[in-house]
């Protein structure tokens, strides 16, 4: 086992673990910690736990220190260094007419490294662009593509619900999200409506997708013919949310809804499948 905090670098960025070193630290505290891109300021996100080592990346780095006044200066000049580094960029993208969309750019803590996020449709020859760039900053240039949902979590947005995106909010990895998840939940397959502002299918289907599935398995299947208090009957609706079905009564030749629950006290079995 291993002592640890959790510590995040951006508002709904990955959380990483880090020895805590023997500091108080409390959670929303901020910390200096060295990462394999040098020396970084984050936030302090999960108080002192104890983790197994499998959870961890070893060897386990040390929190440096307690951040202060001074390291929150020198985090808004790197702010304001890393605009004016965009706008430099972004001159240089189109004096040497690169197919390429500069999303971001961000400056380590100890201004060891400056990093260029952009999107392309294909693999971009940017030595040239390096060169320049390297010459102007001199520090080391890192420009690293990035998908599309990687720069609606960078530029945010509100999404089809309203509300700010998901992924740059709070979401600190992108989960896989399928076409079927939509499919199970009844939901319209036309790409406009369950796509969000980075095109891709919208996150927030995975949120419902696991009560879905445990549903259905429980429930029975559309047409299937089962007995219910009034007779014999074929399920002709379902809300699976609500664990409420629709029956068409065989005898009585009308639609009846029940509750799961009360089929199940009914003793309710599935009879034949007429698909």
């Amino acid at each position: 086992m291993y002592d640890v905090v959790g510590v995040r670098f951006k508002k709904a960025g990955k959380i990483y673990y880090f020895d805590p070193n023997d500091l108080q630290i409390q959670s929303g505290d901020f910390v200096i910690v060295e990462t394999i891109r040098g020396i970084e300021y984050g936030k302090v996100v999960l108080n002192n736990k104890k983790v197994e080592e499998n959870d961890v990346v070893l060897p386990l780095k040390k929190v440096i220190r307690l951040a202060d006044t001074n390291d929150q200066i020198m985090v808004k000049e790197n702010q304001l260094a890393a605009q004016e580094a965009y706008n430099v960029c972004q001159q240089k993208v189109e004096e040497h007419r690169l197919d390429m969309k500069l999303v971001d750019v961000e400056y380590t803590f100890d201004r060891n490294k400056v990093i260029f996020y952009f999107t392309a449709d294909g693999r971009v020859d940017f030595r040239e662009l390096v060169k320049d760039l390297a010459a102007i900053f001199k520090t080391r240039i890192e420009l690293r593509q990035i998908g599309v949902r990687d720069e609606a979590k960078m530029l945010g947005g509100i999404g089809p619900c309203g509300r700010m995106l998901c992924c740059s909010t709070f979401l600190g990895d992108f989960e896989p999200v399928s076409i079927k998840m939509a499919k199970d939940q009844n939901l319209s397959l036309n790409p406009t409506k369950i796509s969000g502002l980075c095109g891709r299918l919208m996150c927030c289907l995975k949120y419902e997708n696991d009560e879905y599935e445990s549903a259905k398995e429980m429930l029975p299947d559309l047409g299937e013919v089962i007995g219910t208090p009034n007779g014999i009957g074929k399920v002709v609706g379902l809300n699976i949310l609500e664990r409420v079905l629709q029956v068409e009564l065989v005898e009585r030749e009308r639609v009846v809804e029940y509750t799961w629950s009360e089929l199940q006290e009914e003793g309710v079995v599935p009879m034949q499948s007429t698909d």
